[in-house]
C-alpha cells in the first residue's frame, strides 16, 4: 500500500499532512496520485466525500515552481461556493511554501479580480464564464498552464458549458495534462473525455456503502405525511440534516409549511442570490439550524463536515442519485444516518434499489424524539 511518503516529496506538504492528522491516504489518492506524478491525463469517478479534491490538488502543489511568476494550473469548477472552498484546500495545504492562488467568480467585481490577477498567482481556480473573459481580455495567460482540472465534469459537460470548458482547455499549450473529477460519469461525459484528451486513464472507484457507521433506514409515510414527519425530525437531538427533493416546487411548500409550525432551517436552491446561499450555508456548518433543504443540483460539491442525516424527502430516481446524496454523511471514519420518507407507491422503486445496491435497508417509525422499530 503507497503511503503520502511514497509519493509526495515537497517537505511542506508532508508537514501539513501530518498537522491535518490523516493517517492513510483513501482509495482514490492511493490510484489516481502516481498517474497524475506520471503526467497522466486522467478521468475520475469516486463518490462525494472519498477525497478527490485532495487528490488532485497535493500533485499539482508539488508540480508548481514558485520561481516562475505565471499561472500554471487551471481549476474549473462550476459554482462559486466549490470554487472557495477548492481555494480554502489549495491555501491550507500550500501553507510553508511560496506557492499562491486566487480564486475568480462570477458575479464578484471584475477590478478587484483583475487586481488578484496582477500578483501573478501560481493556482488559478475559477468558473468557466469569468475565466473566459479574464481570457478575452488578455488578463489570463494560458501559455503555461501545464495542468488543467475540471471539477464535477459531469455537470461541466451539459450543453451549458461544454463549449467554455472546450476553450479553456484548447487555449493552452499541446502538453498541458487535463483531469476530469466527477462522483458521476455518464456515457455523455466519457464520449467529451476521448474528444477532450489524449492518452487518458480511467479509474472509478465503487461507492461504499457498507460502512457499517452509517444506518440505511426507511420511514413508512403517507405523501400528504412527508411534510408532518420532517418537522418531527428536526426536533431530534443535536441533528444537522441535508434534506434531499427532487423539485423546487415540493422544496418551496415544504419550507413554507416547516416555518410555519416553526421548525428552523435554511434552503439552498438555483436561484437562490450568492448572499443568501453563503449566508444558508454558514448558518447550517455553524449548527445554528437543523434542517438543509436542498436539490442535487444546488448541492453539488459542497463540502459540509458533521452532517449527522442524509434524509431523502423524495425518493431518488437512481442508484447514483442515492450514492451520491447518501454519501454526505459518515464522512472521514464519522457515524452517519441515511433516512428515506417513502410512500406506498415509492415501495417499489426501495426494493429496487435495495436489490441494486445489495443493501438491506432497516424500517423504523418517527416516535417520541427518535427511531424506532415499528409495531408489527
Amino acid at each position: 500500500m503507497n503511503t503520502i511518503s511514497d509519493m509526495i516529496q515537497a517537505s511542506f506538504l508532508k508537514n501539513n499532512w501530518e498537522e491535518s492528522g490523516f493517517s492513510a491516504l483513501t482509495p482514490v489518492q492511493e490510484r489516481v496520485l502516481p498517474l497524475i506524478l506520471d503526467g497522466k491525463d486522467v478521468v475520475c469517478e469516486s463518490p462525494t466525500g472519498t477525497g478527490k479534491t485532495l487528490a488532485y490538488l497535493l500533485p499539482i502543489i508539488q508540480g508548481i515552481d514558485p520561481a516562475r511568476k505565471q499561472a500554471q494550473a487551471v481549476i474549473i469548477a462550476p459554482s462559486r461556493e466549490l470554487v472557495m472552498q477548492i481555494q480554502q484546500e489549495i491555501q491550507k495545504w500550500a501553507k510553508g511554501s511560496d506557492v499562491t492562488s486566487a480564486a475568480f467568480i462570477g458575479g464578484a467585481n471584475i477590478k478587484k479580480q483583475l487586481e488578484k490577477l496582477k500578483k501573478k498567482p501560481h493556482i488559478v481556480v475559477g468558473t468557466t464564464g469569468r475565466l473566459l473573459e479574464l481570457m478575452k481580455l488578455k488578463k489570463l495567460k494560458m501559455h503555461e498552464v501545464k495542468t488543467i482540472v475540471v471539477d464535477e465534469f459531469d455537470l461541466m459537460v451539459g450543453h451549458e458549458h461544454k463549449r467554455e470548458v472546450e476553450d479553456i482547455i484548447k487555449s493552452t499549450l499541446k502538453e498541458r495534462q487535463v483531469l476530469f473529477f466527477s462522483a458521476t460519469l455518464s456515457d455523455r461525459t466519457e464520449e467529451v473525455a476521448e474528444e477532450l484528451l489524449q492518452d487518458h486513464e480511467i479509474v472509478k472507484m465503487d461507492a461504499n456503502l457498507d460502512n457499517p457507521k452509517v444506518d440505511h433506514i426507511y420511514v413508512y409515510t403517507e405523501l400528504r405525511d412527508k411534510i408532518e414527519a420532517l418537522r418531527s425530525l428536526a426536533y431530534f437531538k443535536d441533528i444537522k440534516a441535508l434534506v434531499f427533493f427532487n423539485q423546487l416546487d415540493k422544496l418551496s411548500e415544504a419550507e413554507e409549511k416547516l416555518k410555519y409550525k416553526g421548525v428552523e432551517l435554511e434552503v439552498l436552491a438555483g436561484e437562490s442570490k450568492k448572499t443568501e446561499r453563503k449566508q444558508s450555508l454558514d448558518r447550517f456548518r455553524a449548527g445554528k439550524v437543523p434542517l438543509l433543504l436542498t436539490t442535487d443540483v444546488a448541492a453539488r460539491g459542497l463540502d459540509i463536515t458533521d452532517v449527522t442525516h442524509v434524509i431523502h424527502f423524495d425518493f431518488p430516481t437512481d442508484t447514483k442519485q442515492y450514492i451520491h446524496r447518501s454519501g454526505r454523511t459518515g464522512r472521514m471514519g464519522a457515524e452517519g444516518t441515511v433516512i428515506s420518507l417513502v410512500s406506498k407507491r415509492e415501495q417499489s422503486f426501495l426494493e429496487k434499489l435495495s436489490r441494486e445496491l445489495d443493501l438491506p435497508f432497516q424500517e423504523k417509525t418517527i416516535h417520541g424524539g427518535g427511531l424506532k422499530e415499528p409495531r408489527k
